[in-house]
């Protein structure tokens, strides 16, 4: 996304990446952003949930993500056990990286990211940002699908926020 003009820098975890890849959208990224940072550990679960969970099966980490690793992971990140490795890894690349948005869907990493003064987006903003931009025609089409499909989850008083936001009816 784009701050004042200038291409924004974001460092990914693996939810956001991988189900923008399932619905074949992930050149929504290099659209939307300058540059799409993920630490190994994002690649790895990456590519174990396309070898082992069938509703991924077959798919691939986009080439024009950047993997690079943390040099130093702050024992804050590993002492909360609410987090995985992927967010721990994306949210310390971030900090030593002064990189203030981070992709990121779950609950826990969102907070983590707050907390340490990073601002997090998701899959749902993500998408909404993307029709705004007329990167995609709809929203709801592609939630719906995420949410029967590929059980992601999204309640619907959620669903019904995402579809006002992107002037959709629900």
């Amino acid at each position: 996304m784009e701050k004042d003009g200038a291409r924004v820098i974001v460092v990914t975890d693996t939810s956001v990446v991988l189900n923008l890849a399932w619905l074949r959208e992930e050149r929504l990224l290099s659209e939307l952003f300058g540059s799409v940072l993920a630490p190994p550990a994002v690649r790895a679960e990456f590519e174990r949930l396309a070898l082992a969970d069938h509703r991924f099966r077959g798919l691939r980490f986009p080439d024009f993500v950047t993997v690079v690793a943390p040099t130093h992971i702050p024992d804050s990140l590993t002492a909360n056990d609410d987090l995985d490795p992927g967010e721990i890894a994306a949210l310390a690349l971030a900090l030593e990286r002064r990189i203030q948005n981070v992709l990121m869907d779950e609950t826990a990493g969102r907070a983590a990211a707050i907390a340490l003064g990073l601002q997090p987006s998701g899959l749902l903003g993500l998408l909404v940002e993307a029709k705004r931009r007329s990167l995609i025609s709809a929203v709801l089409p592609m939630l719906d699908r995420l949410r029967d499909d590929a059980r992601f989850r999204v309640a619907d008083d959620l669903r019904h926020r995402i579809a006002t936001l992107a002037g959709e009816t629900p």
